[in-house]
């Protein structure tokens, strides 16, 4: 971390997390053989050895197995291992469904689920369908009670991580309200739940990151219920800020390292005698990304300190988070798609990483609210709604 504002401590594990992606995947070869020639952004072993390492726990209290941190560790982890293009996909959605049982879990559910993200099992979230996507209060996916049962039938899609997952936290409807989120309940589910079928989505980069969810008369327990019943709407809301903070975090890493390569590259790449980095063309646009950085990365440590803090007021913490995620992502889309023109046909080809990180960034203005949601969020906090005709 080169910048102000974090104890030494910190500073020490972001450069033991550093340290760790260098070893493991910090060369080409060893990313190709990790992540199916760049096909695949989840590798067990690797997620296994992070887990063995201490690190999957950065967060997650110490009478569970984690090490007691906070979201300053979350953001120095997920900066670190996007920047090193660590292949632990599963480890964002981990860490999103460990933040609802921090907060709303029994006992009993933490001890299990906590202890499980520490020993490197993947969760996953389940919230999205095809007919509610940002409009959560249209999701349909039913749990019906059975007497101390649930029975779940409907469907789910663009579930991060599900065809690897040990459990899913899935969010169904369980009846009406007076408001359009009420009645929707968490529960969790087993991956490997008779009745749900797991399919995965193929995606741009060839590989599958997300899943359609198929429920036919999954039964769960009542004690699978995550949570208050018919409240699960507030659950996930009260989560999102640590959840937008992570994504920026990762944005600022993927920004950092697609920077980091495009400048070595201009470095070295000779056209009409001298390096390309010398023509005033690509100087001038570099040194505009790296304002773009610095001001992403400012963002992004000053809003974990507020989110750490938690003394600024709610409308504030959402206000700062929503833009950090905007901010932060759009940055890496920027440097990934400038790092591809500068290349030029070097950027788009298999053998050099930018069109991996292009194709990395591009789904980070979608997921975990789209940035068109999170500027809706941002102006309602100024008082500005959409008019009513």
């Amino acid at each position: 971390m080169d910048t102000p504002g974090f104890t030494e401590e910190q500073v020490e594990f972001a450069k033991a997390v550093r340290n760790f992606a260098a070893k493991e995947c910090g060369t080409r070869e060893q990313r190709d053989k990790l992540t199916d020639n760049g096909r695949e952004q989840h590798h067990e072993g690797i997620y296994r050895k992070l887990a063995e390492s201490g690190y999957l726990g950065v967060s997650i209290p110490e009478e569970f197995g984690g090490s007691g941190g906070g979201i300053a560790e979350q953001v120095i982890l997920f900066e670190e291992l996007w920047r090193g293009m660590v292949p632990v996909h599963g480890a964002g959605t981990s860490h999103t469904v460990a933040g609802v049982y921090k907060r709303y879990a029994t006992d009993e559910q933490k001890a299990s689920v906590l202890g499980a993200i520490c020993s490197g099992a993947v969760m996953s979230i389940s919230i999205s369908e095809p007919g509610a996507g940002s409009d959560a209060a249209a999701i349909a996916c039913k749990a019906e009670r059975d007497g101390d049962k649930f029975r779940i039938t409907g469907q789910k899609t663009w579930c991060s991580d599900a065809q690897f997952a040990d459990r899913i936290l899935l969010v169904a409807r369980t009846g009406r309200g007076d408001r359009p989120h009420d009645g929707l309940t968490m529960f969790e589910v087993p991956a490997d739940a008779p009745g749900l079928e797991i399919r995965p989505i193929g995606t741009m980069g060839g590989g599958a990151e997300v899943n359609d969810l198929f429920f036919t008369d999954v039964v769960v327990p009542a004690l699978a219920v995550v949570g208050e019943e018919g409240r699960a709407w507030r659950q996930v809301m009260a989560g999102l800020n640590g959840e937008r903070i992570v994504c920026a975090a990762q944005g600022l890493g993927m920004a950092q390292r697609a920077f980091d390569d495009l400048l070595a590259y201009v470095k070295q790449r000779e056209q009409f005698g001298a390096p390309i980095g010398s023509f005033q063309a690509l100087r001038h646009r570099i040194a505009d990304l790296a304002i773009d950085i610095e001001a992403a990365r400012a963002l992004t440590y000053d809003t974990t300190r507020k989110v750490a803090a938690s003394t600024a007021p709610p409308e504030e913490l959402v206000r700062a988070t929503s833009m950090a995620k905007v901010k932060v992502t759009e940055t890496a889309k920027h440097v990934a798609l400038e790092g591809v023109q500068m290349m030029g046909g070097y950027g788009y080809t298999l053998e050099f990483d930018m069109e991996r990180h292009l194709r990395v960034a591009i789904p980070s203005t979608i997921y975990a609210g789209a940035n068109e949601i999170q500027r809706d969020i941002i102006s309602a906090t100024y008082g500005l709604r959409p008019s009513r005709f």
